[in-house]
């Protein structure tokens, strides 16, 4: 039958695959690079799957030299550096943001190679409250007024965000330029991808984002608890 003789034939590779040590040494090597990749399929988060890659790359590494198969030596000794440079790159940004973590711009160090730069006049319009969210903005040079809140902000400032997880998804606020400014902005599909690739991004912005609700929160408090410009100070305050 055509089926025995496809079973002896392959009996009989993988026999002389396994004649000598360095065979079996190739063939080894190649199946943990083979289970390194499929691993790699079911991982979500960037870090991991890179060094997934590079453990499968030195693994073909190995089974291209003892095999010997040249091309897939060649193939992946190119691969290599590459992946390694990714890892270091992301481990060096992970690092800063762990270092930042208390500081105010800690997601956005995660956003800024994302982002898209551009200049805007005095007294541009970025968005108008009612628009449709689908940028969050961080400001790189100059001042930018929120109207309705009479409230400016300054250099490294990330703005716009809190739309984003809104019901309706519009802007609240309106945002003018204050002054001649230079802004980054990242859409909504940069992010969420930026999102579910480094969980930790999508942690810094959730706290970001809480940070800046509770102090809008506190200055609220802080106004109704203020008595009325003209009253008397010392004077009882009617019940609300």
């Amino acid at each position: 039958m055509w089926w025995a003789q496809l079973i002896d034939k392959a009996q009989s590779g993988l026999g002389q695959i396994l004649a000598g040590p360095h065979s079996t040494l190739a063939l080894a090597a190649a199946a943990l690079a083979a289970g390194l990749i499929i691993v790699s399929a079911f991982v979500k988060t960037m870090i991991p799957l890179r060094w997934l890659a590079v453990g499968a790359n030195v693994g073909f590494i190995a089974y291209g030299a003892l095999a010997p198969a040249p091309m897939v030596l060649a193939l992946h000794a190119v691969l290599l550096p590459v992946n390694l440079v990714r890892v270091v790159q992301m481990l060096r940004l992970t690092q800063r943001v762990r270092t930042a973590a208390g500081e105010f711009d800690a997601a956005s160090l995660w956003l800024r190679p994302y982002m898209k730069k551009r200049r805007h006049k005095a007294g541009e319009l970025i968005f108008r409250a009612g628009d449709v969210a689908d940028r969050l903005y961080l400001l790189v040079e100059g001042e930018v007024e929120i109207v309705e809140r009479g409230r400016r902000l300054t250099p490294g400032s990330m703005f716009g965000e809190i739309a984003f997880f809104a019901p309706d998804r519009r802007r609240t606020s309106t945002a003018r330029c204050a002054t001649p400014c230079v802004l980054l902005s990242i859409g909504e599909p940069a992010l969420r991808e930026l999102y579910f690739q480094n969980p930790e991004f999508g942690f810094e912005l959730v706290r970001e984002i809480a940070g800046r609700l509770t102090s809008d929160i506190r200055q609220l408090e802080e106004r109704l608890a203020a008595p009325p410009i003209g009253a008397d100070p010392g004077a009882p305050r009617d019940p609300p």
